[in-house]
């Protein structure tokens, strides 16, 4: 089974690709955070607002009141807040399911499940962009994407230059085990020469994150990083207005 899920995501990478140009005026990062623990928000919403930024909450339905990975995860009022205060909504599945473990038409309700629970909370919002769970796609899932959206992010490395598969865009992660491996100075200044969008996705926000969280510093300096190299962050579906027209 490992070796046939690792069989589709590759085929997701190469296959089908439906390719756009990334052409802003500029280089641009976008900023967003997988599930919505809750201190994606109480945490890192202070410093998003310090900065003045707005990111992209990619949303699970399911998970609003739970507990994943540990940790408690977002309450109908902070996703409220959160909207309220500017920062995009995105679709995420509603149980948070891998595209690996669902058929089409399975995703296809999962999709339906999770627009239809943020609509009500929101008061009709349609999301738009959409984050594939653990960063699985496969060829068949990317279709079903994007008939509804206008891209899928996915966790594979690097900046969006040039030419990108609007169904699989490239980010990395806001990881505080990762973050040291990285040459963000390096991922940043690219972004800028090459007119790219470089993205990143983040979980929990907390003086002992996850394995897959960052600290409050963290996230404070990659902001300050994006803004020193003067790329203009935008969350994922202004960025995608101003890169494609």
């Amino acid at each position: 089974m490992k070796l046939i899920d690792q069989m589709r995501r590759r085929a997701a990478r190469y296959l089908d690709i439906a390719a756009v140009t990334i052409a802003p005026p500029g280089g641009v990062f976008s900023l967003s955070f997988d599930d919505i623990p809750a201190s994606a928000w109480t945490e890192a919403g202070p410093v998003l607002e310090q900065h003045g930024i707005k990111a992209t909450y990619y949303v699970c339905g399911g998970l609003a009141g739970g507990v994943n990975m540990d940790r408690d995860q977002f309450r109908v009022e902070h996703l409220q807040a959160l909207h309220a205060a500017g920062h995009e909504v995105g679709c995420h599945t509603f149980g948070h399911t891998s595209a690996l473990r669902m058929s089409g038409e399975a995703l296809r309700l999962s999709l339906d499940a999770n627009a239809a629970w943020v609509a009500e909370r929101l008061n009709g919002y349609r999301m738009t962009t959409f984050a594939w769970p653990f960063g699985d796609a496969t060829v068949g899932a990317k279709r079903v994407v994007r008939e509804r959206f206008a891209l899928g992010r996915g966790v594979r490395d690097g900046v969006n230059a040039g030419r990108a598969d609007r169904g699989l865009i490239k980010s990395i992660g806001l990881e505080s085990r990762r973050l040291p491996h990285y040459d963000l100075e390096a991922l940043m200044a690219e972004a800028a020469a090459t007119q790219g969008w470089l993205t990143a996705y983040g979980h929990d926000v907390s003086d002992r994150p996850t394995d897959y969280g960052c600290t409050v510093d963290d996230l404070d300096r990659v902001l300050r990083l994006a803004k020193a190299a003067g790329l203009e962050v935008l969350p994922f579906g202004a960025a995608w207005t101003r890169i494609t027209t």
